[in-house]
């Protein structure tokens, strides 16, 4: 199979899971908004499964695509954000955490559900490289999303997790970092691919799939 061939199959089968994960990602943030007491986007229609209502044409899509078939080879990317007024929340210093947190949950959830589908898939039998290979880049995703999303620094919802959990004055500056959230995009991209924040990354996402690996092992029992 050539480079171009492998790419292409490559591509299909991260595009579901893909796709989905930033979807669940997103819309989380929406709905926990709108328990909350902020229904921003509800009101612009963002509360919604559906991948188009989260795609970004150059985050989504050409700056991954661009990435992966770049001699970098990792892709890196983004959706559109869900809006959130952090004022409407009934109290937003406290609750702007929880709606932070339930992007990474739901990206924890859904690469729970990918390990069940993994696991039933073995114990079926099924041998098809195509599932397999998607039901494996759906745990991958989606660990991966939930840890660097946790990573406390803002933009990120681990920066925002942090800023609900910090005194008042500490969190107002430790929030006004945001305004820089383009060059702090830039240095996190940098900082993978120099291999600087790798290790960190790559022991957090090991964590996470030792914990699903646990967590499925009475289904796995159960199915064996």
């Amino acid at each position: 199979m050539n480079d171009f061939s492998h790419a292409i199959q490559t591509i299909a089968i991260y595009a579901i899971p893909v796709l989905f994960a930033i979807s669940l990602h997103e819309a989380a943030h929406g709905y926990v908004a709108r328990y909350f007491g902020d229904p921003t986007a509800s009101q612009q229609g963002r509360l919604s499964l559906n991948p188009i209502h989260h795609i970004d044409l150059f985050g989504t899509i050409l700056l991954p695509l661009m990435l992966y078939l770049s001699p970098l080879g990792m892709p890196f990317g983004y959706a559109k954000p869900v809006p959130v007024d952090f004022n409407r929340l009934r109290n937003p210093k406290k609750q702007m955490g929880f709606v932070a947190a339930a992007g990474p949950a739901a990206n924890f959830v859904m690469g729970l559900g990918w390990s069940a589908v993994y696991v039933l898939l073995y114990a079926l039998h099924v041998s098809e490289p195509f599932l397999l290979g998607m039901a494996t880049a759906g745990v991958t995703v989606n660990a991966v999303m939930c840890v660097f999303n946790l990573l406390p620094v803002p933009p990120l919802d681990g920066g925002r997790i942090l800023t609900a959990l910090l005194p008042l004055d500490l969190a107002r500056r430790f929030a006004s970092v945001e305004r820089y959230t383009p060059y702090i995009f830039i240095g996190l991209i940098l900082l993978m691919y120099t291999g600087m924040l790798s290790p960190l990354l790559s022991g957090m996402v090991r964590l996470v799939l030792n914990l699903y690996a646990t967590l499925m092992t009475p289904l796995s029992m159960l199915l064996g």
